[in-house]
């Protein structure tokens, strides 16, 4: 058949038979009887079965294994009306209970009317041969589920609810789920189901509710505080959670302290006093905070066992390795092998990684079993290279799978723990509070526990405030490397980021070196400056990469000097549009074969493959590549990430976007040869001392800071950190 990939078609026939159904979500695939021919259908057609008739809307595409496929968007379905669907539905094993031969006397009993008598008057039903009353009623039941879920999808397609949702819906709720939506359409709002505030909102305005119906304000107080999660934040003051929530409902301020009082009265809200001001917690992140501050106590409480002798062992390293090592990496290394638990921080250039390794090789000559570990794939392909021991993502150590609502689900916990007698994590100022919660569940009873981390970066993109606070509550043992080694001294690029941290300038008249500052006072004139250094000048000077080497660091997407711009801007130069490259367009943005890509999460189900055949599956938010293959006709396009090619599939692509340039936050974890960086008046939250710092330490050889002089000042002299409201650090001071 020929058919335009991106034109909407409009499929009706009976389903002659089910090839695949997945229960949990209600994805599906279906041999159709079309007009002339057998056509395979896929998509989310919860409970459909064999002998209904279908109208299904979609594209046709063809997949890499299975050829030619309908995709359906949208299904309506009715039940069979004649005796030839009818006893295909019964004899297919839709009605539990129900065999061919049952179907043939239940349909030479009732004819037409089959479907109607079986659900709604089982007392007939039971005076058929070898039907009990019982068995009447349990096909009556089942029936009613068939047709509960289909008015619930049609329900809530009205308000642009999809039918993967409505199935998470009903297996929630059943089929009393309309009744329970009409009565309060904010049970949407639970957190397993993942509907918008806004979607149950529209909802209630199409019931006429009131502004202040108590239902809607309960909800939109979990909806103020789970959208500051988003901002990093753990908890809320209470006067401020107030007040936005009164605000965004344009209610008096008397109905959400109602509301309030009504939630923390039965816990679905926590309310702590911390340093004398009330805050407020969901229950969930109340309690992911409150587990990690005690279990950190439990572990200090009752420690690893103590490794003795630890300086005649450290001296035996040095005269070995012919190593002298510092007051403060000594230091460090002692309180690793005779406590539970540690904190190394420091800058760059400070010998973290010298100690570290010292660390894990006592340990290891002790007879320790270590784990490794760092948020991102590239943090722990660093750490591995570094330290020359694998590491893992936490998610990989952790043995991630995902549910129906793609959460992930830990394997490792309290009741399956880690095997292991030490676990050292590396870049902890990424980690956020929900995953910190996971790892302390599965860290075995007198595990020795390593934390490594710059607490001058940026914190985690997602919710808590983990190294900071840790180190700040003053109640973990903490080393902090100073000193930086002579070997470093002379780079410009550690110093600087040294002066940064402390307020000071950083030096910018040095013209010989491996950190340059080149002045431009407008943005085009710093975006054509940005450009051309990544596209000609530090390729015909160094011999850089723009592909390989250098990495443009923005501290937004937006604007002319924001990712998105740049990327076009280096794309078009160096991997313009050609007739002889496929290219694809994804979140508005065009990736064209030969472009530099990033994955923009962790993604555990994308497939790869070595070039010495060696196999498995995972790429991690952070990881760069090339694009090297698009196949528009069977929809899946392929990314060689260093050694290894990944196959993505049309609803996996976009996991990718354009990488030659990125944010800074989408920087942690990594390092690059080259950093060039456009310096600016940006927005005010993005103006801060950290946000530099972080950038100025992703470059391992060469950093250029193009733009404006006072602009750079202004984010060096700022150090007011991100505001992050969290309470760890109390719970830790707290006995």
């Amino acid at each position: 058949m020929n058919t335009n990939n991106n034109e909407l078609y409009e499929l009706c026939g009976q389903v002659e038979s089910i090839v695949y159904r997945n229960e949990e979500n209600g994805y599906t695939v279906i041999e159709l009887a079309g007009e002339t021919q057998m056509i395979t259908a896929v998509g989310t057609m919860p409970m459909i079965n064999v002998g209904e008739q279908v109208k299904l809307y979609g594209t046709y595409k063809n997949h890499p294994s299975y050829g030619q496929q309908f995709f359906a968007t949208a299904c309506e379905r009715s039940m069979p009306e004649n005796l030839d669907g009818i006893l295909k539905y019964l004899s297919s094993g839709a009605i539990k209970g129900v065999g061919q031969a049952t179907a043939q006397r239940l349909v030479k009993e009732f004819g037409a009317d089959t479907l109607n008598v079986l659900e709604n008057d089982p007392v007939r039903v039971s005076k058929i041969r070898g039907i009990s009353a019982d068995k009447a009623l349990d096909i009556s039941m089942q029936l009613k589920q068939v047709v509960g879920i289909r008015e619930l999808v049609a329900y809530l397609s009205a308000f642009s609810v999809d039918p993967k949702a409505a199935v998470a819906i009903w297996k929630c709720f059943g089929n009393h789920a309309i009744s329970y939506i009409e009565e309060n359409p904010f049970i949407l709002c639970d957190e397993r189901l993942n509907i918008s505030f806004d979607t149950a909102d529209m909802i209630a305005k199409h019931q006429n509710r009131s502004s202040d119906d108590r239902y809607r304000v309960r909800a939109a107080l979990f909806h103020v505080l789970n959208h500051n999660k988003l901002n990093g934040h753990t908890c809320l003051p209470k006067d401020k959670l107030l007040s936005v929530t009164a605000n965004l409902l344009q209610i008096e301020m008397p109905c959400v302290e109602a509301a309030l009082s009504d939630t923390l009265e039965d816990g679905t809200l926590i309310q702590e006093l911390m340093n004398e001001k009330e805050f407020i917690f969901t229950s969930t992140m109340h309690q992911s905070e409150v587990y990690i501050s005690a279990r950190l106590q439990m572990l200090m409480r009752y420690p690893a066992m103590r490794i003795e002798d630890v300086e005649e062992k450290i001296e035996k390293i040095e005269k070995t390795d012919n190593i002298e090592y510092a007051f403060l990496q000594k230091k460090a290394i002692k309180e690793a092998l005779t406590k539970g638990m540690l904190i190394l921080t420091g800058g760059p250039g400070t010998g973290k990684t010298t100690t570290l390794n010292a660390i894990i090789r006592l340990l290891k000559e002790n007879g320790q079993k270590v784990s490794l570990c760092a948020p991102t794939g590239r943090a722990a392909q660093r750490m591995t290279k570094l330290t020359g021991e694998d590491a893992k993502t936490i998610h990989r150590l952790l043995e991630v799978s995902y549910d129906i609502e793609d959460r992930p689900v830990f394997k490792k916990n309290e009741r399956n723990m880690l095997n292991c007698d030490a676990i050292i994590v590396d870049e902890v100022s990424m980690v956020d509070c929900a995953l910190f919660e996971s790892l302390m569940r599965a860290l075995p009873l007198a595990c020795r526990l390593i934390l490594v981390g710059d607490c001058d970066q940026l914190p985690s993109v997602s919710a808590g405030n983990v190294l900071s606070d840790l180190i700040s509550s003053n109640t973990v043992p903490v080393v902090e490397l100073k000193e930086i080694f002579r070997q470093s001294m002379s780079s410009l690029i550690v110093t600087n980021a040294h002066k940064i941290v402390q307020g000071e300038m950083p030096v910018l008249n040095v013209t010989d070196n491996d950190f340059f500052f080149i002045q431009k006072g407008n943005m085009e004139e710093i975006a054509h400056t940005v450009v051309d250094l990544c596209t000609r000048r530090l390729k015909n000077t160094y011999g850089y990469s723009c592909m390989e080497d250098i990495q443009i660091l923005s501290p937004t997407r937006k604007g002319v000097l924001g990712t998105l711009e740049l990327n076009k801007k280096i794309q078009n130069i160096i991997n313009p549009k050609d007739k002889s490259k496929s290219e694809i367009t994804v979140n508005f943005c065009t990736l064209r074969q030969g472009d530099k890509v990033m994955q923009n999460k962790n993604n555990y189900n994308i497939n790869w493959v070595k070039e010495n055949g060696e196999f498995g599956d995972g790429i991690f938010n952070g990881d760069i590549g090339e694009l090297i293959e698009i196949n528009n006709s069977s929809h899946y396009v392929k990314v060689r990430f260093d050694d290894k090619v990944a196959m993505y599939d049309f609803d996996s692509i976009s996991d990718l976007e354009l990488a030659y340039a990125c944010t800074v936050h989408k920087s942690q974890g990594n390092e690059f040869e080259a950093v060039v960086m456009p310096i600016h008046s940006f927005a005010p939250q993005l103006m801060y001392r950290n946000l530099l710092y972080t950038a100025v330490t992703r470059a391992k050889k060469m950093l250029i800071l193009v733009g404006d002089q006072s602009a750079l000042r202004r984010m060096v002299e700022n150090n007011k950190r991100i505001l992050r409201y969290s309470g760890l650090k109390v719970f830790l001071q707290s006995e």
